[in-house]
């Protein structure tokens, strides 16, 4: 598989030289890249998920079987009336033959019908069931998965790689058995009427399977590939569109352009690779059966001809060619149509297992099995000697130990990278701790429930998400059940009512993905009321005025002595003015704390930190 080749940038403007020869990796699932036969434990987990639905899968199967007998018998019953009543010159018993060839025909569409609508049902049931699995896992995944694992790819699983396993559902296994049952009933009617013409039938399909069998291992290896390359381009286009603005800021669009047009110049090169050898096994396939007919021609002609002298047995010979030439269409059709179900199957698949891996992946820790539900809060918080590490090997906190009294204040400051989210991550229990504890009211977290923490527990982060819908919507986030008036009351004790009111609708502003429809610093307003309205015992801000503008802020210091006023805060900022007032300032380097202190008593030190208020009284804040 090739690897979408070097683009350089768009010419560097006057005074810059800038050549970027930028490539995307392209990573695939390692089981993909190897060419499997079927495995039956995957489709046995698949349909496992058609179990609820048994009584559509009992009338499913048994019109499949009606469907594979009724087909040949359709065959039969048209080549019975051209070598029967129609060579006899038999007018009544050719038109009584035709009215029975009729409802035969009728019947068999009827059961097609039926057999496609409940087949999609199933199809539609498995996926409906297959989607609201997934979705209900990846909201017990813990963050770590979701730092590790691209948007693109989570949903190529809701998207084509389930939609493969929709097909393997409602048409692979069916229609397969349909094939298999008329190929069955073709050949027995065939070795009824003449088993001399059946064995130049039998001899000669061997040579169709395996021509069959020859290119199906190419439109494999094609297929394969070109859903793999599809994979990649969905993430490339999810991880595009996300980062819109960091593309136009840096004009970047003719170097991702560029990027993105290489990686649908190789899934054009798949499609066009199934396409040619496609296109080569269609041709040689009907050579083949054309090749049939013309031996059966030749046989039966002599059986016809010189093999009967009395015409009685002249006719029925006769009767049988017609059969035969009918027959063995019916008979070799199936061999390429099960030969593409094959195909389907293999793609489908490699879809089921990408996305019962995701299925199988297991959160990076779960709460331990009698893990007890926290009581109300008071909000006392200890680390005691805390170690972690996102990563075997790069440990990020280096045995932390501090403790935060209920109502307290706790700031965090140190420069990016110092392990500053991570303490404020373990505090919500996002991460377990490698070692040490972190407790809550003297609830070590590992032997409490991460639920109930949460309930109590509220976040505000410097770029807070804002989900489609409403302001009033999006700040009763925390708590649904809080009514309107509860909603403008949170706004009013912050003083920030009027900010609201700018809004072209106020609180029934529609907020669009992400937060379009609303300024950076409106954001954060209704984050800030999110927090308030949902009443939590300890709140995390994480950079949380940091989006707002000077008089903005200065507005937002009260309010923000309303929102921690009885709550514990921990409190992560670059802003001396978020931070001068805190209980304690825990000066953090390379995940140790270096220093820590009030405020002043930091400033008299002479330290660490009385180098990053120098910076601050630099920078003007």
């Amino acid at each position: 598989m090739s690897t979408p080749r070097p683009t350089a940038s768009p010419p560097s403007g006057p005074g810059r030289s800038v050549v970027l020869l930028t490539h995307l990796p392209q990573r695939r699932d390692d089981d993909d890249a190897h060419e499997r036969p079927l495995d039956v434990a995957v489709f046995r987990r698949l349909f496992g998920f058609a179990v609820p639905h048994r009584r559509t899968c009992a009338w499913l199967l048994a019109l499949v079987v009606m469907r594979s007998l009724q087909l040949p018998l359709l065959t039969w019953a048209l080549a019975a009336v051209i070598g029967g009543p129609i060579a006899r010159h038999d007018w009544p018993g050719a038109l009584w033959g035709t009215a029975g060839f009729a409802a035969l025909a009728l019947l068999t569409e009827v059961t097609f019908h039926f057999r496609q609508r409940l087949a999609l049902q199933l199809g539609e049931a498995v996926v409906h069931d297959l989607r609201g699995a997934l979705f209900a896992h990846l909201q017990r995944l813990t963050l770590g998965f979701y730092t590790r694992t691209s948007l693109g790819r989570v949903l190529g699983r809701f998207t084509s790689d389930i939609e493969a396993v929709r097909t393997a559902v409602q048409d692979v296994l069916f229609v397969s058995m349909v094939q298999v049952g008329q190929m069955l009933g073709a050949a027995a009617f065939m070795l009824y009427y003449d088993w001399r013409l059946f064995l130049v039938v039998a001899l000669v399909a061997p040579v169709l399977v395996a021509v069959d069998r020859l290119f199906r291992v190419r439109l494999t290896r094609a297929s394969r590939a070109a859903q793999e390359s599809f994979t990649r381009v969905t993430a490339n286009l999810a991880e595009s569109v996300n980062g819109i603005r960091v593309t136009q800021g840096f004009v970047r669009q003719e170097v991702n352009a560029g990027l993105f047009a290489n990686l649908i110049e190789d899934q054009g090169r798949y499609n066009l690779e199934a396409g040619r050898a496609s296109a080569q096994f269609g041709p040689l396939l009907d050579l083949a059966s054309q090749s049939l007919l013309a031996m059966l021609l030749v046989v039966g002609a002599w059986l016809v001809l010189h093999g009967a002298p009395a015409p009685e047995e002249q006719a029925a010979h006769l009767a049988a060619l017609i059969q035969f030439v009918f027959l063995t269409g019916m008979f070799f059709g199936p061999i390429q149509m099960i030969g593409m179900q094959y195909n389907q199957a293999l793609s489908a698949m490699a879809g089921a297992e990408r996305v019962f891996r995701l299925l199988d992946t297991r959160p990076d820790w779960e709460d331990a099995a009698d893990a007890r539900a926290l009581p109300a809060l008071a909000g006392d918080v200890e680390f005691r000697d805390v170690t972690f590490a996102y990563e075997a090997g790069r440990t990020v906190l280096h045995g932390v130990s501090f403790a935060a009294k209920a109502g307290q204040t706790i700031a965090l400051v140190g420069h990016t990278g110092c392990g500053k989210s991570t303490i404020a991550n373990l505090i919500a229990k996002f991460y377990l701790a490698d070692g040490g504890a972190v407790l809550i009211d003297g609830h070590d977290l590992r032997g409490v429930t991460a639920a109930s923490l949460h309930r109590q527990l509220g976040i505000v982060a410097q770029s807070n998400f804002l989900f489609t819908g409403t302001v009033m919507e999006n700040i009763r986030i925390g708590r649904p059940d809080a009514s309107d008036e509860q909603v403008i009351d949170a706004v009013r004790r912050l003083g920030v009512l009027d900010l609201f009111a700018t809004m072209p609708a106020g609180f029934a502003t529609t907020v669009g993905e992400k937060g379009v429809g609303v300024s950076l610093g409106q954001r954060q307003l209704i984050c800030f009321a999110r927090a308030l309205v949902a009443d939590p015992r300890i709140l995390i801000l994480d950079e949380a005025t940091s989006a707002v503008d000077a008089l903005s802020e200065a507005r937002l210091q009260q309010a923000l002595v309303t929102l921690l006023a009885g709550r514990t805060s921990v409190v992560i900022a670059h802003r001396l003015s978020t931070i001068r007032h805190a209980d304690q300032v825990l000066v953090l380097d390379a995940g140790r704390i270096i220093e820590r202190g009030t405020h002043t008593q930091l400033v008299a030190q002479g330290g660490a930190y009385a180098e990053l208020y120098r910076q601050f009284v630099r920078g003007g804040d």
